[in-house]
């Protein structure tokens, strides 16, 4: 549940032009699971302009399903990517869309093995108060996972934001943030122990590090590190929520949450989770775009 909308990214070689590519975290996910193969729904909302189209045929031919998608014949955010040499910033066009009038989805949740929220849309209204009550019916009655995916931009109030996220983290009972988004929604503690408490508290926490790799911290257990992939990298753009595409896949494929919670997940079963989340990670590393692939070695 969240937001769909369009990047603006700089073209390689060509810094003044833009090219426009789907995006959206919670958009990237759905779309990835169904690459994955994962049956996936996408609540969200979509607006009556070409960009919103381009949003749409994205989605299906994932396979992703839009029975839970709203409507309406507001344009779409557009979200101007600012790459650099520690990640890629955002600057959001987002007054007046269609991309978060969102729809309250509370009544929805026990349909599925799981239900995601995080992002853009968690922290902006009239969305952000739509995903709460949908977050908070859905850790009553299924898994709720969330990705804070903190972006820090002037038209996002960072105190208001912080706090949804941070309210969001504490019904989850699988987070997946970067080291950033921790440092950033509880600054002055160290990220480790941070996860550490969290993951106290009865949860899943996984920690990505980009190219130093990801942690993941099961209830009490003492953590699990795996490194990255390899890889010879040609985007970033899209690969934390790929990364999260498949913890979920592997979560729902192996059913292994469901046996005591996904905080009681053995040493093994996180070190194997982690492993085929970061090689799908950087299977959208490899390449442009931000749709990922299934890992040959599995």
């Amino acid at each position: 549940m969240g937001e769909a909308l369009i990047d603006l990214v700089p073209s390689p070689g060509e810094p003044r032009t833009y090219h426009a590519e789907p995006g959206g975290a919670p958009a990237n996910v759905a779309a990835g699971l169904a690459r994955l193969g994962t049956p996936s729904w996408f609540a969200g909302a979509l607006g009556g302009d070409g960009f919103a189209r381009m949003i749409e045929e994205r989605l299906v031919s994932a396979g992703t399903e839009l029975g839970l998608c709203a409507r309406s014949e507001l344009p779409t955010t557009l979200a101007v990517a600012d790459p650099g040499p520690d990640g890629t910033s955002y600057h959001f066009h987002l007054q007046d869309t269609a991309t978060f009038r969102l729809p309250d989805h509370a009544g929805e949740v026990e349909r599925f093995a799981a239900v995601y929220a995080g992002g853009v849309a968690a922290v902006v209204e009239p969305a952000a108060e739509a995903v709460a009550s949908t977050a908070r019916a859905a850790a009553g009655h299924t898994l709720l996972v969330v990705d804070p995916n903190v972006r820090e931009d002037r038209t996002i109030a960072p105190e208001a934001g912080g706090r949804r996220l941070r309210e969001l983290c504490g019904l989850a009972q699988v987070i997946k943030a970067s080291d950033e988004d921790v440092a950033r929604l509880w600054p002055g503690a160290d990220p480790d122990e941070t996860c550490r408490r969290l993951a106290g508290e009865g949860r899943l926490v996984v920690l990505t590090r980009g190219a130093r790799g990801s942690t993941g911290y099961a209830g009490s257990a003492e953590p699990v590190s795996v490194p990255a992939v390899p890889v010879e990298v040609v985007n970033t753009i899209g690969a934390g929520d790929a990364f999260m595409s498949g913890v979920l896949n592997w979560l729902t494929t192996t059913g292994a949450h469901r046996d005591g919670g996904a905080d009681a997940l053995s040493r093994d079963q996180v070190t194997r989770m982690l492993g085929f989340a970061s090689q799908v990670a950087a299977s959208v590393c490899a390449q442009t775009g931000t749709e990922p692939s299934i890992p040959a070695s599995i």
